[in-house]
Protein backbone atom coordinates (compact mmCIF):
# COMPACT_ATOMS: atom_id res chain seq x y z
CA UNK A 1 0.00 0.00 0.00
CA UNK A 2 1.16 3.40 -0.54
CA UNK A 3 0.78 7.05 0.69
CA UNK A 4 0.38 10.18 -1.55
CA UNK A 5 0.07 12.66 0.40
CA UNK A 6 0.00 16.55 -1.31
CA UNK A 7 0.67 19.10 0.84
CA UNK A 8 -1.23 22.73 1.26
CA UNK A 9 -2.91 25.04 3.50
CA UNK A 10 -6.67 24.46 4.11
CA UNK A 11 -9.14 26.76 3.25
CA UNK A 12 -11.29 29.00 0.46
CA UNK A 13 -8.17 31.65 1.19
CA UNK A 14 -6.03 29.85 -0.24
CA UNK A 15 -7.52 27.90 -2.78
CA UNK A 16 -5.50 28.55 -6.18
CA UNK A 17 -1.93 29.56 -4.46
CA UNK A 18 1.26 28.16 -5.31
CA UNK A 19 1.61 26.58 -1.88
CA UNK A 20 -1.25 24.45 -2.69
CA UNK A 21 0.22 22.90 -5.14
CA UNK A 22 0.44 19.60 -3.61
CA UNK A 23 -3.59 19.74 -3.15
CA UNK A 24 -4.45 20.43 -6.79
CA UNK A 25 -2.15 17.49 -7.69
CA UNK A 26 -3.52 14.80 -5.09
CA UNK A 27 -7.30 16.42 -6.38
CA UNK A 28 -6.34 15.06 -9.76
CA UNK A 29 -5.22 11.60 -8.66
CA UNK A 30 -9.11 11.40 -7.38
CA UNK A 31 -10.83 12.85 -10.52
CA UNK A 32 -8.82 10.19 -12.46
CA UNK A 33 -9.83 7.46 -10.53
CA UNK A 34 -13.52 8.50 -9.40
CA UNK A 35 -12.26 9.07 -6.12
CA UNK A 36 -14.30 11.06 -3.07
CA UNK A 37 -12.04 12.44 -0.12
CA UNK A 38 -13.77 11.73 3.31
CA UNK A 39 -13.04 12.70 6.68
CA UNK A 40 -9.85 10.12 8.06
CA UNK A 41 -9.05 9.05 11.83
CA UNK A 42 -6.13 11.73 11.74
CA UNK A 43 -6.84 15.27 10.97
CA UNK A 44 -6.55 15.14 7.48
CA UNK A 45 -8.78 14.30 4.34
CA UNK A 46 -8.46 10.37 2.47
CA UNK A 47 -9.47 9.03 -0.42
CA UNK A 48 -8.74 5.03 -1.15
CA UNK A 49 -7.53 4.02 -4.95
CA UNK A 50 -8.12 0.19 -4.94
CA UNK A 51 -7.32 0.02 -8.41
CA UNK A 52 -3.94 2.00 -8.52
CA UNK A 53 -0.97 -0.54 -8.25
CA UNK A 54 -1.69 -2.69 -5.25
CA UNK A 55 -3.65 -0.16 -3.86
CA UNK A 56 -3.04 3.40 -2.40
CA UNK A 57 -4.12 6.55 -0.31
CA UNK A 58 -4.33 9.65 -1.26
CA UNK A 59 -4.09 11.85 1.24
CA UNK A 60 -4.68 16.49 2.35
CA UNK A 61 -3.58 16.92 5.55
CA UNK A 62 -6.46 19.23 7.34
CA UNK A 63 -3.45 21.37 9.68
CA UNK A 64 -1.47 24.33 7.72
CA UNK A 65 1.81 23.83 5.79
CA UNK A 66 4.03 24.69 8.44
CA UNK A 67 2.18 21.34 10.37
CA UNK A 68 2.14 19.05 7.92
CA UNK A 69 4.17 16.66 10.17
CA UNK A 70 2.13 15.31 12.87
CA UNK A 71 -0.43 14.73 10.73
CA UNK A 72 1.37 12.47 8.07
CA UNK A 73 3.10 10.59 10.74
CA UNK A 74 -0.44 9.71 12.14
CA UNK A 75 -1.77 8.44 8.81
CA UNK A 76 1.68 6.33 8.49
CA UNK A 77 0.95 4.90 11.93
CA UNK A 78 -2.62 4.41 11.81
CA UNK A 79 -2.94 2.87 7.71
CA UNK A 80 0.53 1.17 8.72
CA UNK A 81 2.51 2.61 5.79
CA UNK A 82 6.37 2.24 5.51
CA UNK A 83 8.10 5.45 5.38
CA UNK A 84 9.46 4.11 2.10
CA UNK A 85 5.68 3.74 1.02
CA UNK A 86 5.22 7.68 1.37
CA UNK A 87 5.05 10.21 -1.40
CA UNK A 88 4.93 13.50 -0.53
CA UNK A 89 4.08 16.29 -3.17
CA UNK A 90 5.34 19.86 -2.44
CA UNK A 91 5.67 23.11 -4.06
CA UNK A 92 9.08 24.32 -4.92
CA UNK A 93 10.01 27.65 -5.43
CA UNK A 94 13.38 27.03 -6.71
CA UNK A 95 12.24 25.24 -9.73
CA UNK A 96 10.32 26.73 -12.95
CA UNK A 97 6.86 26.29 -13.03
CA UNK A 98 6.61 23.18 -15.08
CA UNK A 99 9.62 20.96 -13.94
CA UNK A 100 9.90 18.89 -10.86
CA UNK A 101 12.11 17.23 -9.25
CA UNK A 102 11.83 13.85 -7.34
CA UNK A 103 13.86 12.27 -4.45
CA UNK A 104 13.96 9.19 -2.60
CA UNK A 105 15.38 10.93 0.80
CA UNK A 106 17.03 14.39 1.90
CA UNK A 107 17.20 16.94 3.46
CA UNK A 108 13.92 19.51 3.82
CA UNK A 109 16.05 21.94 1.31
CA UNK A 110 14.65 25.16 2.95
CA UNK A 111 10.87 24.14 2.69
CA UNK A 112 8.46 23.88 6.45
CA UNK A 113 6.28 21.17 5.33
CA UNK A 114 9.01 18.90 4.72
CA UNK A 115 11.18 19.77 7.99
CA UNK A 116 7.58 19.49 9.82
CA UNK A 117 7.41 15.70 8.45
CA UNK A 118 10.80 15.09 9.06
CA UNK A 119 10.68 16.24 12.33
CA UNK A 120 7.34 14.89 13.21
CA UNK A 121 9.32 11.42 11.45
CA UNK A 122 12.71 11.31 13.12
CA UNK A 123 14.05 10.65 9.30
CA UNK A 124 14.47 12.08 5.72
CA UNK A 125 14.37 8.59 4.72
CA UNK A 126 11.13 9.51 3.02
CA UNK A 127 10.24 10.12 -1.07
CA UNK A 128 9.03 13.61 -2.32
CA UNK A 129 8.38 15.36 -5.20
CA UNK A 130 8.83 18.86 -5.50
CA UNK A 131 6.72 20.45 -7.98
CA UNK A 132 8.05 23.46 -9.06
CA UNK A 133 6.23 27.11 -9.19
CA UNK A 134 8.70 29.80 -10.06
CA UNK A 135 10.60 32.23 -7.48
CA UNK A 136 8.57 34.94 -9.17
CA UNK A 137 9.84 38.93 -9.32
CA UNK A 138 13.19 38.52 -6.43
CA UNK A 139 12.10 42.17 -5.14
CA UNK A 140 8.71 40.54 -3.88
CA UNK A 141 8.70 38.65 -0.81
CA UNK A 142 8.74 34.96 -1.44
CA UNK A 143 6.02 34.63 1.50
CA UNK A 144 3.71 36.82 -0.39
CA UNK A 145 4.87 34.87 -4.15
CA UNK A 146 3.80 31.66 -2.37
CA UNK A 147 1.00 32.05 -0.95
CA UNK A 148 -0.68 34.53 -3.93
CA UNK A 149 -2.65 33.15 -6.93
CA UNK A 150 -1.92 31.90 -10.23
CA UNK A 151 -1.39 34.76 -12.65
CA UNK A 152 -3.85 34.26 -15.81
CA UNK A 153 -0.96 33.58 -18.10
CA UNK A 154 0.09 30.88 -15.79
CA UNK A 155 -3.05 28.55 -16.14
CA UNK A 156 -2.50 26.36 -19.09
CA UNK A 157 1.22 25.81 -17.70
CA UNK A 158 -0.25 25.27 -14.45
CA UNK A 159 -3.03 22.63 -15.78
CA UNK A 160 0.19 21.10 -17.43
CA UNK A 161 2.12 20.77 -14.45
CA UNK A 162 -0.51 19.77 -12.44
CA UNK A 163 -1.25 16.83 -14.83
CA UNK A 164 2.80 15.81 -15.42
CA UNK A 165 2.90 15.43 -11.44
CA UNK A 166 0.10 13.33 -11.44
CA UNK A 167 1.37 11.26 -13.78
CA UNK A 168 4.72 11.15 -11.87
CA UNK A 169 2.22 9.89 -8.34
CA UNK A 170 0.79 7.43 -10.25
CA UNK A 171 4.15 6.19 -11.58
CA UNK A 172 5.75 6.31 -7.65
CA UNK A 173 2.28 3.99 -6.40
CA UNK A 174 2.78 1.00 -9.75
CA UNK A 175 6.80 1.09 -9.92
CA UNK A 176 7.93 2.88 -7.41
CA UNK A 177 10.39 6.32 -6.42
CA UNK A 178 13.17 5.44 -8.85
CA UNK A 179 11.28 4.69 -11.63
CA UNK A 180 9.90 8.18 -11.13
CA UNK A 181 12.84 9.51 -10.64
CA UNK A 182 14.24 8.41 -13.91
CA UNK A 183 11.27 9.26 -15.70
CA UNK A 184 10.55 12.74 -14.50
CA UNK A 185 13.45 14.64 -13.42
CA UNK A 186 14.71 17.30 -15.17
CA UNK A 187 18.27 17.21 -17.11
CA UNK A 188 21.28 18.92 -15.10
CA UNK A 189 21.31 22.52 -15.04
CA UNK A 190 18.98 23.54 -12.63
CA UNK A 191 19.89 23.61 -8.92
CA UNK A 192 18.71 20.63 -6.83
CA UNK A 193 16.33 22.15 -3.58
CA UNK A 194 18.64 19.37 -1.98
CA UNK A 195 21.94 19.85 -2.88
CA UNK A 196 22.77 20.70 0.89
CA UNK A 197 21.83 17.06 1.72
Amino acid sequence: MKLLVGLGNPGARYRDTRHTIGFVVVDEVARRHGLAFASAPVDALIARARALGEGALVAKPLTFMNNSGPAVAELLRYYRVATGDLLVIVDEVQLPLGRQRARARGSAGGHNGLKSIVEALGTQEFPRLRVGVGRGDPRRDLADHVLARWDADERGDVEATVARAADAAELFVTEGIDRVMNAFNPESGIRDPESDS
